[in-house]
């Protein structure tokens, strides 16, 4: 399979709280870890398996960065996916199922802006599957930290890449603006479809 950057560039100019200069650069490196992961498919395609164990081999190196370059390119992308918000809110079934895990929607926020301010990486806010709720996990790395069996809502990308043009080291106020560019359509869509 060869994976294809998707075109995000209609986000440029449409968003409060990023330029399009920030915008730009991130859309580079995602295009970046698409390139990635192809290259890493394409090795692994044609790597000798028959020298190989855990503490060297180029199977095993590719095998240990693949979910790397294959979780950077499409956590990027759920993530442009949801942004640029045209005025939609929260559907009232998110709202009540926010609600339900986190006990109001103002707790749900402060959450996921805590969360984001622990982490150097992501924030995904999941459908867990054992028991149907919602729940936020911090990945500090594209493929370390999010619990096996859960279905992606939302992601927020926590990295310095995705704000320090625009707002330095002040990642507390780049979360508190990116919240007025969440395309809660999308977000909507995504819950939807668990059901």
């Amino acid at each position: 399979m060869t994976h294809q950057a998707k075109d995000f560039s209609y986000l440029k100019g449409k968003l409060k709280s990023l330029s399009e200069k920030q915008l730009e650069e991130h859309f580079k490196l995602y295009k970046g870890y698409v390139a990635r992961i192809n290259l890493i498919e394409s090795e692994l395609a044609k790597a000798d398996k028959s020298h190989t164990n855990y503490s060297w081999g180029n199977w095993s190196e590719l095998k240990r960065r693949e979910a790397v370059a294959y979780n950077g390119t499409y956590l990027h992308q759920y993530y442009f996916e949801n942004l640029g918000n045209d005025g939609m809110t929260p559907s009232n079934e998110f709202k009540a199922a926010v609600d339900e895990a986190f006990g109001s929607w103002e707790n749900f926020l402060a959450d996921i802006k805590s969360t984001a301010l622990s982490t150097i990486g992501w924030v995904l806010v999941c459908r867990r599957k054992a028991d149907g709720k919602l729940h936020s996990y911090l990945l500090t790395e594209h493929h370390g930290g999010l619990p096996v069996d859960q279905d992606i809502v939302l992601v927020i990308d926590s990295y310095e890449h995705a704000f320090f043009l625009d707002y330095g080291v002040d990642r507390g106020g780049y979360i508190q603006a990116l919240f007025e560019d969440i395309n809660w359509e999308a977000v909507n869509k995504r819950f939807a479809a668990l059901k």
